[in-house]
């Protein structure tokens, strides 16, 4: 990209330092960054740009706004780069975006800068490889816990049974209306949800080659068993077939819930202890067991990728690798509570100061973590699954049947994109 263009651009750019006044100054690059600026996510970015250019004057780093709801920010990418647009250089994507964009020609292999991934979690580093070739890094991890209520119950629940006893258990002598809240609406929490009871009963949703396998027995048992929850074992309430993320939260924050499924951000706010009537009361864990299975936690959290068009892919490897520091991690950890993807650091006092949640908790759930299904066309997958999986907790359809529909089309879909395995 012309200096002459990346100066046109400041219009949509917020410009770090004061190396760029109105364009009236030249620096030797000009780097683009977009991702999320609000709260206390852009508090930080902006804290540690203005560190990389201290220690790297001759590169102005420009954030570019993008809006942060992920869908929103999803279809800006995809209008950006199927015009070739030289920048933003540098793309925060959702974890599932990866194969996506790298299956479309839209980010660069990171393979040729040699990353040392191996102080990484496992997973999170297979979520952003496809075909064998990395595309992106982990920035920091996001990941389903299991919240459950210390005074109320003696321990976490060993497996899923249990958890259904222990819930209603609590919520009956504490006089609560809920057992166990979670995300039931027709959306993408659903779908983490599911792939949590999924791995508590052996289940997947694509087996290794990329067949579809969600209509298998363990996953007619798992969305069986998130069924029978609301309407056999009474654990949970129907309410939450219609609740995403904060009604689930808000629940649990109100005392009304004796466990609930939610993601970290959830830990900080429940121990505000003026807004939340179960501060210092509870503790975290991955979703137990069910039979067959092991616990499992949901993998979330945002990926730095380099826009395969852009012009300067070595300096924005460099702010990359910046990025990806213990240090900048561990400030990322104390200011807006996220969760590094560097396995090592977790046996840190410097985390554990940073993190509201014990660090070794955390690495536990991380540890038991999987990714959705890492293919380029997850979003569609996701789509189809939705539906069924709503169906069936809404008793508008058996759950074998629900997700054979669902398979069926998953099958139609990954042919017709030339993904299907062969027989």
């Amino acid at each position: 990209m012309s200096m002459a263009r990346r100066c046109g651009s400041t219009a949509v750019a917020i410009f770090i330092g004061l190396g760029l006044a109105g364009c009236t100054r030249t620096p030797e690059r000009v780097l683009t960054f977009s991702g999320s600026l609000v709260g206390r996510e852009g508090d930080v970015i902006r804290r540690q740009l203005e560190r990389f250019q201290r220690e790297n004057p001759s590169i102005t780093v420009a954030l570019r706004a993008t809006p942060d709801a992920a869908d929103q920010r999803h279809q800006l990418y995809v209008q950006w780069l199927n015009g070739r647009a030289t920048d933003p250089d540098i793309l925060q994507l959702d974890v599932v975006w990866t194969p996506e964009f790298a299956a479309a020609g839209w980010i660069q292999s990171l393979d040729r800068f040699h990353p040392l991934s191996d102080d990484f979690f496992e997973s999170a580093v297979a979520a952003n490889r496809w075909n064998g070739t990395l595309y992106a890094l982990p920035w920091f991890i996001d990941v389903g816990m299991l919240y459950w209520r210390t005074d109320l119950l003696p321990h976490a629940p060993r497996d899923l049974d249990e958890l259904s006893i222990l819930a209603r258990r609590a919520a009956e002598q504490a006089h609560l209306p809920f057992g166990f809240v979670w995300q039931g609406a027709r959306y993408e929490g659903l779908v983490t949800v599911f792939l949590e009871h999924l791995g508590a009963f052996n289940g997947r949703i694509l087996d290794d080659d990329g067949r579809v396998v969600v209509d298998s027995e363990a996953a007619v048992n798992a969305l069986t068993s998130m069924r029978d929850m609301i309407y056999v074992d009474g654990t949970t309430p129907e309410a939450v077939l219609t609740w995403q993320e904060e009604q689930v939260r808000f629940a649990f924050q109100n005392g009304q819930a004796a466990m609930m499924r939610n993601w970290p951000y959830a830990y900080s706010l429940l121990q505000d202890s003026s807004r939340s009537k179960v501060a210092d009361r509870f503790a975290v864990a991955s979703l137990p067991a069910g039979p067959g299975g092991k616990p499992t936690a949901a993998l979330g959290g945002s990926e730095l990728a380099i826009n395969a068009f852009s012009e300067q892919p070595e300096a924005a490897y460099l702010l990359i690798d910046y990025l990806l520091q213990p240090t900048q991690m561990i400030e990322r950890a104390r200011i807006a509570g996220q969760f590094p993807p560097r396995a090592t650091l977790y046996d840190s006092t410097a985390l554990a100061d940073a993190l509201e949640i014990p660090p070794a908790a955390a690495r536990q759930i991380i540890e038991r973590a999987v990714p959705r299904p890492v293919t380029p066309v997850y979003s569609e997958l996701s789509q189809i699954l939705q539906v069924s999986l709503h169906r069936a907790l809404t008793r508008q359809q058996d759950p074998r049947q629900a997700l054979q529909d669902a398979a069926g089309s998953m099958r139609r879909l990954l042919a017709k994109a030339n993904l299907a395995p062969p027989p």
